[in-house]
């Protein structure tokens, strides 16, 4: 059985249209580790990542100095980016310029509504603080949520809940599927401001039906955000045609930013600007000032994205998202989503073979529509079974209560490294009971 699914794997590495773009990432600079598969939290990193980290240090920051706020070279692509708002140029601009490069490459956003800045938590705090702030006008104070949201989301809105009054109105969802338009239908009110979600489950890898779950929310009254954390750069998105309001989504995963690297935001362009319903973060700092040089008194917002700058902006760790973005960019998000696709299905195929007869079941939709970029696998034992894989050099990561997520970065998996690491799981499963 092992050669002829080892087999398999080899074919459909031969026939892989995206192989090639394994071969670009630092493949051995983690020599015990025998199969990765935590690309889901963590993705590896590039080679041009080193390379242009160096450059950056040596040439732009050592190089230009502080004049490098105000001329500059993209450091991962060679191209000139001196041209800027009110004529800056320079690093002023990676925030706008690389989330606009997200946005082409991964959001289906039209420029001009991405901004690179922040943790995801953090963005995620503007961006609910805004609409809630925005809809109090109609009288609305209502948050709708599921209760298996990521934690750092429901804890952030728990603390927002505090300090405005308003109410958290929860939807009780099944770690092992996710987010309905149902369930949302049935949520929503009068008194909702807004409905947030994980376009994909964190736990179970379930892909909500954004576009259905916009729509609704906008029929009653509410704007939508997003948290597109564990479907940017594995899963295509379309935001600008689902009518999306504001989403958030970190860079450190499938665009293998790094850890830590800074999160992106995205705030729809009818939401900008001066006019009455606008939007307005409540982080009130220079760089998200109108003109941040005049260093004036009182804040007057910048009527663009850049308003949901605050501070400085992170700009040696934006190196590596511009690479990791510049390499989607190459790969395209839709041959990246059909190898996701092929991924995530060949390891439900090796799961049902070869796992399923020591207990192990699955918790990740069988439909790929909404199967995300990660397949999660239960049973009671898998936290020290985690830790045992770890010793092999096997990968996955770990959820409670029982979850052990298979994640499958399509520009750096291969089906082999699948293999490879659900056999290790099947023979320490089996000895396990």
């Amino acid at each position: 059985m092992t050669s002829t699914l080892r087999a398999r794997a080899g074919e459909l590495d031969a026939a892989d249209p995206l192989a090639g773009f394994r071969e670009e990432f630092l493949l051995d600079a983690a020599p015990g580790v025998s199969a990765y598969l935590d690309g889901n939290s963590l993705g590896r990193p590039l080679k041009r990542t080193l390379e242009s980290v160096q450059t950056f240090l040596r040439e732009e920051w050592g190089g230009r100095l502080i004049q490098g706020w105000t001329e500059g070279t993209d450091v991962t692509a060679g191209t000139d980016v001196t041209a800027g708002i009110a004529g800056t140029g320079g690093w002023m601009d990676w925030p706008t310029d690389l989330g606009d490069r997200i946005g082409r490459a991964a959001l289906g956003a039209a420029p001009g509504q991405t901004v690179v800045a922040d943790s995801t938590t953090v963005l995620f705090y503007k961006l609910v603080r805004a609409a809630l702030a925005a809809a109090r006008a109609q009288g609305r104070d209502e948050v709708v949520c599921d209760t298996d949201n990521f934690p750092t989301d429901r804890f952030v809105l728990e603390g927002i809940a505090a300090e405005t009054g308003s109410t958290l109105r929860w939807v009780e969802t099944d770690p092992a599927a996710g987010i309905t338009p149902e369930q949302v239908a049935a949520a929503l009110g009068p008194r909702t401001a807004l409905a947030t979600f994980s376009h994909v489950a964190y736990r179970s890898g379930h892909l909500a039906d954004a576009a259905a779950i916009t729509a609704l929310a906008h029929e009653a009254g509410a704007l939508v955000l997003w948290d597109l954390s564990h479907s940017v750069g594995s899963v295509d998105l379309a935001l600008d045609a689902w009518g999306v309001d504001l989403a958030v989504g970190c860079t450190y995963k499938y665009l293998n930013g790094g850890p830590g690297a800074p999160a992106f935001a995205y705030l729809a362009t009818r939401h900008q600007g001066d006019h009455p319903g606008a939007l307005r973060q409540p982080v009130q700092g220079w760089m998200g000032h109108a003109d941040p040089f005049a260093m004036g008194s009182g804040y007057q917002p910048d009527p663009s994205v850049r308003q949901l700058i605050s501070g400085t902006p992170p700009v040696v760790a934006m190196v590596p998202v511009r690479a990791g973005v510049e390499q989607l960019e190459r790969a395209g998000i839709g041959a990246v989503r059909a190898k996701s696709v092929q991924l995530t299905a060949f390891a439900l195929e090796l799961a049902d073979e070869l796992l399923a007869p020591h207990g192990v079941t699955v918790a990740t939709p069988r439909d790929p529509a909404r199967r995300g970029g990660h397949v999660t696998l239960r049973r009671e034992d898998f936290r020290e079974v985690n830790a045992a894989l770890w010793s092999r050099g096997v990968v996955p990561d770990f959820r409670a209560p029982d979850g052990i997520r298979i994640g499958l970065a399509p520009l750096s998996t291969s089906f082999t490294e699948i293999l490879d690491g659900i056999l290790a799981l099947q023979e320490i499963v089996e000895v396990a009971r």
